[in-house]
């Protein structure tokens, strides 16, 4: 496949455009000062957090040290498991695909009707009256963003699940795949992947080598938009360090994942994540004390100090995505 540039994320602005700080001296235990010795201590800090939460783990850490990444962690990483709603970077992928070969476009309709409707993540079903026409660019930040699932099957409704499947093997993906539903052609269940395969998605978008530049920033754009999941990695930073982090959470019953890329001050990549664990209890806590989210938190906070102090950064990267999101109104409601 073709290398393209990487996309630059926030290039260390905030949503107002004002330049970031340091959050002061880091730990002792987060200081790194080259990529080997922050993939040590990130090594030393996965195994304690991941085995005071319990679970089943299964994990991908890896720093982008310019153009040679760093392995922090590999446990398990192509053990297949449930993906949850981490396979809606797999579906949007395959949507933008789409629209990079001109068959669809971001700005196409899709009628929202009562019979399409799906509770659980997301916000579609709370309307109760139904009959919109939404843009599939409306479906996809409704998926990406707050993990919509009705919008699963407006996004089956242009880019069915084979479709999706073959557009993943297409792009090198084995082990990620939605499950098509044998009953209509257009919905699926969202299947399996693999932390290696997750990470491996978010570290090539982060590269721009599987969509175009203006699929990309889009894509990019929504994972790290302000209004998204902050329950996990992103939950102790300020605004900012959040707006430097594109990522997609999933929870279903026994499982809880989570996967990302971290951006430097500059904009360009520095680490990608994936984690996914597996529990005989906590089934029906979905909220931020469930052991695995609590620890998704602590990592989060100490390996993007880690990367921080290492100095990391991608060098061929050449263009500036800065946060256009606020969560302060600026112009009045």
């Amino acid at each position: 496949m073709q290398r393209r540039n990487a996309i630059k994320l926030g290039a260390g602005l905030t949503a107002a455009g004002t330049v970031l700080g340091t959050a002061g001296t880091a730990h002792a235990e987060t200081s790194a000062t080259d990529a080997q010795g922050a993939a040590t201590a990130i090594k030393r800090i996965w195994d304690r957090e991941t085995a005071k939460a319990g679970g089943t783990w299964q994990g991908t850490v890896t720093l982008l040290n310019g153009d040679t990444p760093v392995t922090a962690v590999d446990q398990a990483s192509t053990s297949v498991q449930t993906a949850a709603s981490m396979n809606k970077l797999g579906i949007a992928l395959a949507v933008l695909d789409k629209i990079d070969r001109g068959e669809l476009a971001l700005d196409d309709r899709i009628t929202l009707t009562a019979d399409i409707i799906l509770t659980g993540s997301g916000f579609y079903f709370h309307q109760t009256a139904y009959g919109d026409e939404i843009t599939v660019a409306n479906v996809l930040v409704a998926m990406l963003l707050v993990s919509d699932n009705t919008s699963v099957r407006l996004c089956g409704l242009v880019c069915p699940p084979a479709e999706i499947n073959e557009t993943l093997a297409a792009k090198g993906f084995t082990d990620t795949r939605v499950i098509p539903n044998p009953a209509n052609p257009n919905r699926m269940w969202l299947g399996d992947t693999t932390t290696a395969e997750s990470a491996d998605l978010l570290h090539r978008l982060a590269l721009g080598e599987l969509l175009s530049e203006s699929s990309t920033r889009f894509f990019l754009g929504v994972l790290s938009g302000l209004s998204g999941y902050h329950d996990g990695f992103r939950r102790e930073m300020s605004s900012a360090e959040r707006s430097r982090i594109a990522m997609k959470y999933g929870a279903d019953d026994a499982n809880r994942n989570e996967s990302g890329v971290v951006f430097g001050t500059d904009g360009a990549p520095v680490l990608v994540y994936s984690f996914m664990a597996q529990f005989e209890d906590h089934w029906d806590n979905y909220g931020a004390t469930h052991p695995a989210v609590q620890a998704h938190a602590k990592m989060g906070r100490k390996f993007f100090d880690i990367a921080n102090s290492a100095g990391l950064g991608a060098e061929s990267a050449f263009t500036t995505l800065n946060a256009q999101e606020s969560e302060g109104a600026t112009g009045g409601l």
